[in-house]
């Protein structure tokens, strides 16, 4: 039986000052649960089977599509759905909150420096 635990989420933001370096800090029905900053702008990717879930917990970013631009801010989320070609941009650090399927891989089907294939759970 695993043991119940609560996450301090300033806690675990404090723990950690890379960008785009998501941290695991949960885990539930096959899903991760995932602090991460960012700053600056991401890569071009897309998911090809699964969804993620952006919520932000501080600050705001731009999600760039190829067709359009939604501002996220914080206490605001944003779902991209499987197979929508995104990119990540933030002019300032945000702090956001990730759910998504344990097996995505945050640069999807691109690779570049910024791919993580394994990730820290703190």
């Amino acid at each position: 039986m695993e043991i119940v635990n609560k996450v301090n989420i300033e806690e675990k933001l404090s723990m950690f000052t890379e960008y785009w370096s998501p941290k695991i800090v949960g885990q539930l029905n096959g899903q991760h649960v995932k602090l991460v900053k960012f700053h600056g702008a991401f890569v071009w990717h897309k998911h090809e089977v699964e969804d993620e879930l952006f919520y932000v917990l501080k600050g705001s970013f731009n999600m760039e599509f190829r067709d359009k631009v939604i501002t996220v801010n914080e206490g605001e989320f944003l779902i991209v759905p499987a197979g929508t070609e995104h990119r990540p941009v933030a002019e300032n650090e945000v702090a956001v909150m990730l759910f998504e399927p344990a097996t995505t891989l945050s640069t999807g089907d691109a690779t570049s420096d910024l791919t993580k294939p394994v990730l820290d759970i703190i």
